[in-house]
């Protein structure tokens, strides 16, 4: 009876092996493969999203110019390392008024990685586990 069940004890294992590896995997570039450190920027805008998972934590504002109202996006460290300097998921809210300052993507997209962040209104500055730092 054990040879019985060990053949398709076998065949399911490999099958589950074998999705799992079709199944896309997130990937974790280096700071400068994805920022240009010459490139500093500084912005100002209204938070509209955070997302607060693993690999970074990510954050979006609408940072308006001449030409109008932007969307931007915000990466810092981990979760992990973003507890560790004293943020947590509400550390800042939705419609809260953010300057960050950062390195823009290299390429040439709305993304910045975050070094900077201070609360306008109140003018506290948040630490930032900034993944330049992994």
């Amino acid at each position: 009876m054990h040879n019985l069940f060990r053949k398709p004890v076998l065949l399911l294992v490999g099958i589950t092996f074998s999705l799992c590896l079709a199944l896309p995997a997130n990937s974790h570039h280096s700071f400068p493969a994805q920022y240009d450190a010459d490139k500093p920027i500084t912005l100002s805008g209204y938070l509209i999203k955070l997302e607060w998972r693993n690999p970074h934590v990510y954050f979006y504002l609408e940072v308006e110019d001449e030409d109008g109202i932007e969307e931007w996006a915000f990466e810092m460290g981990s979760p992990i390392a973003m507890e560790r300097n004293g943020w947590n998921r509400n550390s800042i809210d939705v419609g809260d008024i953010l300057e960050v300052e950062g390195s823009l993507a290299r390429d040439g997209t709305n993304l910045v990685n975050a070094n900077s962040v201070v609360m306008v209104e109140s003018g506290r500055r948040l630490f930032v586990g900034s993944s330049r730092d992994d």
